[in-house]
């Protein structure tokens, strides 16, 4: 005999398309019908892409088949949801995983290391939290947390009554991050399913409070990692870092490449180390100019802006107080306050 839980189990195999996770734990099963050795199963999205209906449609049909060797029929009922019904989940992602005191996660994402990423992640939420935003940043990277130095602050998290992290505040920001937990010198040795366990926890069992955006520093590159953290988090777009040169665009690619994997819409490029003004006030562009903005306009999105090449930035990171923290209406400053007013325009 057929039971609901067999079902379920062959329907764990499902995978989201594009994503690593199934339609079960997703939530979209919605209903298991069993009539003798015939099975109907409805299926709910909140992405309005009928594609992504057929595609599961089949894959579960031929799953069940495949599996269950009494199954005389497998009748498989994807509904899926107007676009406008489908506003409050952008990106595609189940809406069970929204945090209803977040409203938006925006990841901050390279193809490469050495672009800036980071710095460009603390600059840009504390100039959305100067532009009066409620700001939450996270330090995607486990590996090689930087957060802590760059913001001036290394408290260990308190826990509080509901047993979630308190995440620390710096320049008005409330911040998480490897490296709060653990000392500086120690390293993090782990495999790619203990990463996701922990950024699990970084998004659901911390204590945001209410928040208008939270940034997600992503670790450099398009590896395993990168896309289990786009998939886990639910995320309303992302933005991509890169400087002129062509080594770093190509590599750029491919970072936008991942996000439309996991459906997740790029809301725009930022070209970091843009250019350098010499004393005598001559502009000179290091690494070529115009690659990030060429880029935007090729795929189609918007280019945020051009951050110059600049002493302050690199102090401010080492010394833990960010360029549109110490100098907002200097060069770095404003460029970073006119980014960060570009993605809210951008954001709504």
């Amino acid at each position: 005999m057929i039971t609901q839980e067999e079902v379920l189990n062959v329907l764990r195999q499902v995978k989201y398309p594009g994503y690593s996770r199934d339609i079960v734990s997703f939530g979209l099963v919605k209903e298991v019908q069993i009539d003798g050795t015939a099975v109907g199963v409805l299926v709910e999205l909140t992405s309005p892409s009928p594609e992504i209906g057929e595609q599961i449609a089949e894959a579960a049909r031929l799953a069940l088949r495949n599996a269950i060797t009494s199954l005389s029929d497998a009748h498989v009922q994807v509904q899926v949801p107007s676009p406008q019904q489908a506003a409050s989940t952008p990106g595609g992602m189940p809406a069970k995983n929204r945090l209803p005191n977040i409203n938006r996660i925006v990841a901050v994402a390279s193809g490469k290391g050495g672009v800036g990423k980071s710095t460009c992640s603390v600059n840009l939420a504390c100039a959305l939290r100067q532009l009066g935003a409620r700001v939450g940043l996270l330090d995607g990277d486990i590996y090689g947390p930087s957060i802590p130095l760059m913001m001036g602050i290394q408290e260990r998290p308190q826990v509080n009554d509901q047993e979630q992290l308190v995440p620390p505040c710096a320049h008005g920001v409330k911040l998480m991050s490897m490296g709060f937990l653990i000392g500086d010198d120690q390293p993090v040795i782990w495999r790619g399913p203990m990463i996701q366990k922990t950024m699990q926890q970084f998004i659901h069992q911390v204590a945001w409070g209410e928040l208008d955006y939270l940034l997600v520093d992503l670790p450099p590159g398009t590896g395993d990692a990168q896309l289990s953290l786009c998939q886990i988090v639910p995320l309303d777009g992302g933005v991509i870092v890169t400087t002129p040169q062509q080594a770093s665009i190509g590599v750029v690619r491919k970072g936008m490449a991942m996000f439309e994997k996991v459906n997740v819409p790029i809301l725009g490029i930022i070209e970091n180390m843009s250019y350098f003004t010499a004393p005598d006030g001559t502009r000179i562009e290091i690494f070529g100019h115009g690659g990030g903005a060429t880029e935007a306009n090729r795929k189609g999105v918007p280019f945020l802006g051009e951050i110059p090449l600049l002493p302050t930035v690199r102090e401010g990171g080492d010394l833990g107080v960010p360029a549109v923290v110490s100098d907002p209406t200097g060069p770095a400053g404003g460029a970073f306050l006119a980014v960060a007013r570009a993605l809210r325009q951008k954001l709504g």
